[in-house]
C-alpha cells in the first residue's frame, strides 16, 4: 500500500469498491459499455429517413419555384387610352409652309451690269415701279443701228414703190399707142375691103392691110398680158420689200424695248420679296441673259404647301378639307392639287385657303396642315400607339382589373388617323384600357407591373 500510494498511481479515491452480490444486480449498473445492435439500426433509419424527407422537401421546393412566374418588371409612368366606339375621323398630318398663288419672276432680257437699285426687298410696289436700272452700251448702239436700218428699209420701199408705178405707166401708155396703131389698122383694112370690092384696090393690098391689122391687135393682147404679169411682179416685189422693212422695224422694236428693260420694273402689284436669285444683287454687279432680278409676290393670296408623308398619303384626295395652323390661327382650305412624285418620302400637297388669313400670316411661314380624309361611323377605335401602323398586329398591354399589371395581348389594327386608330376583331373590347407608350424595352415579357 505504501509503495503504491508514494508512486501516485492509486489512491484511495480512485479505488471502487466491489459491489455486494444480490439479485437485482444488472450489467448496465457496472458502469461497463455493452453492444446494442438495435439501437444502431434505429439510429441509421432514422438518418436515412431525415435524409429522404431532406430530399423530398428541396424537389418540392424546386418543383413551386419552377412553376412560378418570373417577377413582372415595373412600367412608371405609361400613357394610357381607353377603347371606345363610335365615330372616328380620320385624319393625316404634315408640316409645311404658305406660298403665294401669284408670284411674278423678273428675269433680265439682255446682259448688262447694275446700275442703281431703287427699291428693297419688303416694299410694296405697283406693275410699273421701276425696281433698278441695267447699263449695256453695246445694246444701245445695237439699237441705234436697228432704228437706221428700219428706215433705210422704209426709204427702199418708197423708190421701189415709185420705180414700180413709173414702169406700169410706161407700159400702159405703150399699150395706147398700140392699141391706137391697131385700131387704125383695122380701119384701113375695111376700107380696103370696100375698095377693093369695087375693083379699086388690088388684093394684095388687101391681105397686106388684114395682115397688119391682125399683127397690131395681136400684140395689143400680149402687151395687155405683160402689163397684167407686170403689176403682179410689182406686188410681189413689194410684198418682198416690205417684209424686209417689217423684220428691220420689228429688230428695231425689239432692240427699243430692251434698253426700256433695262429700267427693270416690277410687273405685278404687290410686295417684292427677293433681289436676285441665290445672291443678292449689288450695284455694279453684272448679270446675263435670263437671270432672275427679282421677285414680286401678292401677300393677300396665299396657298398652303404640306408634305404628308407617303404611307399616310394614298387616301388624299382632290376636294377633302383641310385645315391650316399658322401658329397664330386656324384657317380651313381644300386640297386642289396632290403631286404625283415622291420626294424624301413625303408627297406635297396643295391647299388652297378659303377663310380669313389669320393676322402674321406671310410667304414661306411654317404651319402644320391637317387634312380630313373621312368619317368612320360606329367603329372600335382607340388611341394611336407608338409602334402602331395602319393593317398591321401589335401587342399592347391590356390593364387588368385591379389596375396593378397590364398583360400583352396581340391587336389587329385597321384604318388609322392622326391620333386614333381602327381595332379590328376581338381582341379588345369597349372600355379596356391599354398602353399606348413605347414599350419595346420590355419586348421579353408579357406581363408588367404598374405603378
Amino acid at each position: 500500500m505504501n509503495r503504491l500510494a508514494t508512486s501516485g498511481e492509486i489512491t484511495p479515491s480512485t479505488v471502487r469498491p466491489t459491489p455486494p452480490k444480490s439479485s437485482g444486480f444488472t450489467p448496465a449498473s457496472t458502469g461497463m459499455d455493452i453492444a446494442r445492435p438495435d439501437l444502431a439500426r434505429k439510429r441509421r433509419r432514422k438518418q436515412i429517413l431525415l435524409s429522404l424527407a431532406a430530399v423530398a422537401v428541396v424537389g418540392a421546393i424546386s418543383v413551386v419555384l419552377a412553376r412560378l412566374e418570373p417577377a413582372a418588371p415595373r412600367v412608371e409612368n405609361p400613357w394610357f387610352d381607353t377603347v371606345k366606339r363610335g365615330q372616328m375621323l380620320r385624319q393625316v398630318r404634315g408640316n409645311g409652309t404658305l406660298v403665294p398663288e401669284q408670284i411674278q419672276y423678273v428675269q433680265a432680257d439682255t446682259g448688262g451690269q447694275v446700275e442703281r437699285i431703287l427699291v428693297q426687298p419688303g416694299a410694296a410696289v405697283t406693275a410699273d415701279t421701276v425696281v433698278l436700272e441695267l447699263s449695256n452700251p453695246e445694246l444701245k448702239q445695237s439699237a441705234f443701228d436697228a432704228e437706221w436700218e428700219a428706215k433705210s428699209a422704209i426709204a427702199q420701199l418708197e423708190r421701189l414703190r415709185v420705180q414700180l408705178e413709173s414702169d406700169r405707166l410706161g407700159q400702159e401708155a405703150a399699150l395706147a399707142t398700140l392699141r391706137a396703131d391697131a385700131k387704125q389698122a383695122l380701119l384701113e383694112a375695111n376700107a380696103d375691103e370696100i375698095l377693093a370690092a369695087d375693083g379699086l384696090v388690088p388684093k394684095i393690098i388687101l391681105e397686106k392691110s388684114k395682115a397688119k391689122a391682125e399683127d397690131l391687135v395681136a400684140r395689143v393682147a400680149i402687151e395687155e398680158r405683160r402689163l397684167q404679169f407686170a403689176a403682179e411682179s410689182a406686188t410681189a416685189q413689194l410684198a418682198v420689200q416690205q417684209a424686209e422693212g417689217e423684220k428691220l422695224r420689228a429688230l428695231r422694236d425689239l432692240r427699243q424695248r430692251q434698253v426700256e428693260n433695262l429700267r427693270v420694273r416690277a410687273g405685278i402689284d404687290g410686295v417684292l420679296t427677293q433681289l436676285g436669285d441665290r445672291e443678292v444683287l449689288q450695284a455694279g454687279q453684272r448679270v446675263t441673259p435670263g437671270a432672275t432680278l427679282a421677285k414680286v409676290v401678292v401677300p393677300s393670296r396665299l396657298k398652303a404647301e404640306v408634305r404628308i408623308a407617303e404611307t399616310q398619303a394614298r387616301d388624299v384626295a382632290l376636294g377633302q378639307l383641310a385645315s391650316i395652323d399658322t401658329r397664330n390661327g386656324v384657317v380651313t382650305g381644300r386640297v386642289v392639287r396632290v403631286d404625283p412624285a415622291v420626294l424624301n418620302g413625303t408627297v406635297l400637297v396643295e391647299v388652297k385657303l378659303e377663310g380669313p388669313l389669320p393676322r402674321g400670316a406671310r410667304p414661306d411661314l411654317s404651319v402644320e396642315g391637317t387634312i380630313e380624309l373621312e368619317r368612320l361611323d360606329d367603329v372600335v377605335y382607340v388611341g394611336r400607339p407608338v409602334q402602331g401602323q395602319p393593317d398591321s398586329t401589335v401587342g399592347l398591354f391590356r390593364v387588368q382589373p385591379g389596375g396593378k399589371f397590364a398583360v400583352r395581348v396581340p391587336v389587329k389594327l385597321g384604318r388609322s388617323s392622326v391620333s386614333t386608330i381602327e381595332v379590328v376583331g376581338n381582341s379588345l373590347q369597349v372600355g379596356d384600357k391599354v398602353i399606348l407608350s413605347d414599350m419595346s424595352q420590355w419586348d421579353g415579357h408579357d406581363r408588367v407591373r404598374l405603378d
